[in-house]
C-alpha cells in the first residue's frame, strides 16, 4: 500500500503532485496523467493510482463549477459518466488492479497516445443526434483504459473537445468527467483490495501539495504561453510514455 513507502520517498511523491497540480493549473487537466507517469517508475501503478485519489477528486470538483451551468452540462455529458463508470468498474472486476509489466506498458502506450494526439489531432465532428450513443460509447472506453491504467483523459478528453462547449464549458466538462472517474477508480481499486484505509490516508497527505501546484500554475499561467506550455508537456508525456514501453519490454524479457 501507498502507506508503506519508504520516509525518503515521500518528499519526491510531494514534489511529484506539485508538479502535477501546476501543469493541471496551467492547461485545466493532467493531475492524474503526469503523477501516474511519474510516480509508475518507482511504484507499481495500483499504488500510484491509489495516492492520486484524493488530490485528483477535490482539484476536479473545484474545477466542475459553476452549479447553474452543471444540470444543462450534464444533459449532454451525463450518458458518458454512466459508461466511464461501467467501464471502470467492469474493467477493474474483468482485469484486477493494475500491476505487473503490462500494466506499465499498457500505462506508457496511453501516455504516448493521448499526447501524439495533443500536438497533431484535431477533434471530430460529433452530430448532436449521436451524442447519446456516441458518449455512452467513450465513457466505456474510458473507463476500462482507466482501470487498466490509472489514466482518465483518453478518449475522453479528444471526444469532451469535439462537442464545441466552448473554452469555460470543456474546463468544466473535464471537471466532471475527471471527478467521476476517479470515484469510479477508487471503486474498482476497493474493489480489487487495492484502496485501503492506509493509502486513503496516504492520499489525503498529497491534496496540500496538489493545490500548491494548482495555485503556483495558475499564476504562472498569466505569463506564459499555454501553448507553449502544451507542447513541453506532450513532448515530455511522450518520452516517460516511451520509457515506461521500453522498461515492461526489458523487464519481462
Amino acid at each position: 500500500m501507498a502507506s508503506g513507502l519508504p520516509a525518503g520517498t515521500w518528499g519526491f511523491v510531494a514534489a511529484v503532485f506539485i508538479l502535477a497540480g501546476m501543469v493541471k493549473g496551467v492547461v485545466g487537466l493532467g493531475l492524474p496523467t503526469i503523477s501516474m507517469a511519474l510516480l509508475a517508475l518507482f511504484m507499481p501503478p495500483a499504488q500510484a493510482a491509489a495516492l492520486l485519489i484524493v488530490p485528483s477528486f477535490f482539484t476536479n470538483v473545484w474545477q466542475a463549477r459553476p452549479l447553474n451551468t452543471l444540470g444543462p452540462l450534464l444533459r449532454r455529458i451525463g450518458g458518458m459518466q454512466i459508461g466511464v463508470c461501467v467501464g471502470t468498474l467492469g474493467g477493474a472486476w474483468l482485469l484486477g488492479a493494475p500491476s505487473g509489466h503490462l500494466a506499465s506498458a499498457a500505462l506508457g502506450v496511453a501516455l504516448v497516445a493521448y499526447a501524439l494526439w495533443g500536438l497533431f489531432g484535431k477533434p471530430p465532428a460529433i452530430d448532436p443526434a449521436s451524442e447519446g450513443w456516441a458518449g455512452l460509447l467513450v465513457g466505456a472506453v474510458t473507463g476500462v483504459v482507466t482501470a487498466a491504467t490509472g489514466v482518465f483523459v483518453v478518449p475522453a478528453v479528444p471526444y469532451l473537445q469535439a462537442l464545441g462547449l466552448g473554452r469555460d464549458g470543456l474546463i468544466q466538462a473535464m471537471g466532471v468527467s475527471f471527478t467521476v472517474s476517479t470515484v469510479a477508480l477508487a471503486g474498482g481499486l476497493w474493489l480489487n483490495g487495492g484502496y485501503a484505509p492506509g493509502a486513503a490516508g496516504a492520499s489525503l497527505l498529497m491534496l496540500l501539495p496538489a493545490l500548491a501546484g494548482m495555485w503556483a500554475g495558475t499564476r504562472l499561467r498569466r505569463g506564459l504561453s499555454p501553448q507553449t506550455f502544451r507542447v513541453w508537456f506532450m513532448n515530455s508525456l511522450i518520452l516517460l510514455g516511451l520509457y515506461q514501453i521500453v522498461e515492461a519490454i526489458l523487464s519481462s524479457m
